[in-house]
């Protein structure tokens, strides 16, 4: 995995989209783990921020979970399609409470609730 770099575009989105590429064809499978942020800093030749900044966004797409002195994880190859599935089902139970007649502003203070420490 040890490749140059040779766009103008930022590092860390180059080392996201190898991930990507390996995760969708699955040279990385669900449930293996990613290396270290150092190892694979060292193995890239990169700033280790560089590779945390990487993993964080594949975290955002919902390709690893990151899980505290344990690693990263690969979650699956569909990650997007997982994520619309969870959209499609967190929809249809925002239809079914508020059908229950369960108010905007209700939902609004349990969003609010849920992430407040973000």
């Amino acid at each position: 995995m040890a490749e140059a770099f040779f766009t103008k575009r930022d590092v860390y989105l180059e080392i996201a989209e190898r991930y990507e590429k390996y995760i969708s064809l699955g040279i990385i499978k669900q449930g293996e783990k990613l290396p270290s942020v150092r190892t694979a800093a060292t193995e890239l030749r990169v700033n280790p921020n560089t590779v945390q900044r990487a993993y964080t966004l594949l975290e955002e797409k919902g390709l690893i979970r990151s899980i505290p002195k344990k690693g990263a994880f690969v979650l699956s190859g569909n990650g997007i399609e997982e994520i619309s599935e969870i959209f499609d089902a967190l929809n249809a139970e925002l239809l079914h409470l508020k059908e229950q007649g369960i108010s905007k502003d209700k939902l609004h203070s349990i969003i609010e609730e849920v992430y407040k420490n973000d």
